[in-house]
């Protein structure tokens, strides 16, 4: 089993593995109630997680949510405050976010809202989910405006990444995992960009890819909990993506229009002087090599408007993490137009 410690105020581990949500009876041992919050597809491995709780003396319960991105909403999580208040949960009560990035997104907004704080356990079942959703605390719902943008700082005590759980992963949701693996290897790990330049798929080195990329994580996130420096550096390819997302009402998988971002954004950088073309073209080579898109048909001035909205955003201005050389990560504050035209034409086709 592999582990990785998540430092700052309140450190908890990860845990990477085969088996990892048999830790969960240990991780609650003496907490009076637990809500296991899922999605219907994920019912069997609830009600496993349920079991161990309860043979940990745990009063366990599973409290089903819509798949994917339609449970985050304020509808969404407002019927789980009133599953909280039916089980009559209190703050020595805790949350389980059992699922993909989406679930234990709401799941940790749920726990940072009931009673102000109860403590908050995710067991992700996506490679997205184990390497960026549920690792560092960010909680949140989307609303009209744009994604994530009503949430709260809200970090677990433990993090349970069940590598078991990645066997019934469709090839599409593994590939959109991925996008958040090549993004860390890009700003900070360069050893995940030889390990997926060797097997694009991932599948070789899915434990190893996934410990690599929660380690760049946990050094962020120990670092910058709030989001004011370092750990903006995630944010790599996200500003174009979240704003493919929200126009394409999240019909995109996350890490599709991620990986589009990150095309975008060196392209950017590459405009900018900051990367050579050589560099660029390392983004495109390899997001392509790994069945992941490189381009995106839209409309540009309804996605410039989309981003000014974006939780990276301050006031007026467009913010985009971009590279000064790979693995130098850099905040690029209202660029030229000329340049931010010039990067979309790349990825438009």
């Amino acid at each position: 089993m592999r582990r990785v410690t998540v430092g700052g105020e309140r450190p908890y581990e990860v845990v990477i593995g085969p088996g990892a949500q048999e830790e969960l009876g240990l991780v609650l041992a003496g907490t009076p109630k637990a809500a296991v919050v899922h999605a219907p597809p994920l019912a069997a491995a609830a009600g496993a997680a349920v079991e161990t709780l309860q043979s940990a003396g745990v009063a366990a319960e599973a409290v089903v949510v819509p798949d994917g991105e339609a449970a985050k909403t304020a509808e969404v999580a407002a019927g789980l405050w009133e599953e909280f208040g039916r089980l009559g949960m209190t703050r020595s009560d805790a949350v389980v976010g059992l699922g993909g990035g989406a679930v234990t997104d709401l799941a940790g907004f749920a726990a940072a809202t009931w009673t102000r704080g109860v403590r908050f356990v995710t067991v992700p079942t996506s490679v997205l989910g184990m390497v960026d959703a549920a690792v560092g605390g960010k909680t949140g719902i989307n609303t009209a405006a744009g994604k994530n943008l009503v949430g709260a700082f809200h970090p677990p005590i433990a993090v349970l990444a069940d590598t078991d759980a990645l066997a019934g992963l469709s090839e599409a949701e593994f590939r959109s995992g991925m996008a958040e693996v090549v993004k860390c290897g890009f700003i900070a790990d360069a050893a995940i960009l030889d390990l997926l330049a060797e097997d694009p798929t991932g599948r070789r080195d899915t434990e190893e890819l996934i410990e690599r990329a929660v380690r760049v994580k946990a050094e962020a996130v120990a670092e910058d909990l709030y989001d004011t420096g370092r750990r903006e550096f995630l944010n790599y390819g996200h500003t174009l993506g979240h704003a493919i997302e929200r126009v394409e009402d999240f019909g995109w998988r996350h890490g599709e229009a991620v990986a589009v971002g990150l095309v975008f954004a060196a392209e950017l950088a590459g405009r900018a002087g900051l990367l050579t073309r050589a560099e660029v073209d390392r983004h495109r080579t390899l997001v392509d090599a790994m069945g992941l898109p490189t381009t995106y048909a839209g409309d540009w001035a309804t996605l410039q408007s989309v981003m000014r909205v974006d939780k990276k955003a301050r006031g007026a201005s467009l913010r985009f993490v971009v590279l000064d050389g790979l693995g130098n990560p850099r905040i690029l504050t209202d660029p030229d137009q000329s340049w931010l035209d010039a990067a979309w034409a790349a990825v438009n086709q």
